[in-house]
């Protein structure tokens, strides 16, 4: 299976609003809190110092590999046993895991809808610009299509469609035609090549003044198709969340792109449901978008369960 813990030596991911997080999930020792997507386990490590051996982590991770690089940093064989549980999964199938452990409610749940630096080096499955790889883009390589198979299957109508709602590309039309053509004499299996198919489709003019990659958006819209991404997250945010969070619990979510930031914002503005405590959402300091300039897109937003 690709994306192995052992392919890389140690994680790269810095952490993201790791200060405004842990502030805003408001931790005491004795909660038992969620990481519904923990990664290398940035996020989770000060979680548990705060909730203490008295209080409970769940984290979950589609990515095998990211699950690895978190058991090394949280090491949960060391913590007392029941209170800390990794698992490999979406965070959508959060009931499921917490029937298994038999816990009926949750304070805490933390969501990072960010794609992990870890991931974006991993050269296997071609999350990166520069990866040499498949372009296979899945979190969980044991389920779904790969990337590579969509452009090579799908219409171009509804390569148009995913590229036009997930990646709200304003050149899907061009892309999705400049794909079907060239796939007709070569196939697309590598991110070389589908930024190759990007360029030819995108005027020059719009290329010289695009201030990131011009197939940024055809990348996140072929990886949200690949993953379901938001069919999990309004999985997540209509049905588990409400289910699983006692009330006076907490959900703390952080979105990367504005698919995303709508959904959540919308959630939580159910007051049958939610206490919205973010009416604009917590945004990254000056100071850490010079440390990690990935997180100058995250957004942070907060809901209590009534």
């Amino acid at each position: 299976m690709s994306g192995k813990p052992g392919d890389q030596k140690r994680p790269v991911h810095l952490p993201v609003l790791l200060r405004e997080v842990i502030s805003q999930l408001d931790l005491s020792p004795g909660l038992i809190v969620v990481d519904g997507t923990v990664g290398a386990g940035g996020h989770s490590e000060h979680i548990l110092q705060k909730i203490s051996t008295e209080g409970t982590l769940i984290g979950l991770d589609r990515d095998s590999m990211m699950l690895g690089f978190a058991t090394e940093k949280l090491k949960p064989e060391s913590i007392p046993a029941g209170r800390c549980y990794l698992r490999q999964g979406s965070y959508a199938a959060l009931p499921a895991v917490m029937e298994e452990l038999q816990i009926s409610s949750v304070d805490r749940v933390l969501l990072d809808l960010g794609l992990s630096s870890d991931q974006l080096v991993d050269d296997e499955r071609g999350f990166g610009f520069e990866s040499t790889g498949e372009l296979d883009l899945r979190f969980d390589t044991s389920t779904g299509v790969p990337a590579w198979q969509l452009l090579e299957n799908l219409s171009e109508s509804e390569l148009c469609e995913i590229l036009e709602v997930y990646g709200e590309e304003r050149f899907s039309q061009r892309i999705a035609n400049q794909i079907v053509k060239q796939r007709k004499t070569a196939s697309i299996r590598t991110a070389a090549e589908l930024i190759k198919a990007v360029q030819q489709a995108i005027p020059g003019k719009a290329q010289a003044n695009a201030r990131k990659n011009p197939a940024t958006r055809v990348f996140q819209a072929l990886r949200i198709a690949a993953n379901q991404e938001l069919e999990q997250l309004e999985t997540m945010l209509e049905t588990v969340l409400p289910q699983v969070l006692r009330p006076g619990g907490r959900a703390v979510i952080i979105s990367f792109h504005s698919l995303e930031d709508r959904m959540v914002k919308q959630a939580f503005k159910n007051q049958k449901i939610w206490k919205n405590l973010t009416a604009k959402p917590i945004v990254a300091t000056q100071a850490e978008q010079r440390v990690n300039p990935r997180c100058r897109s995250a957004k942070l937003r907060v809901a209590v369960k009534t």
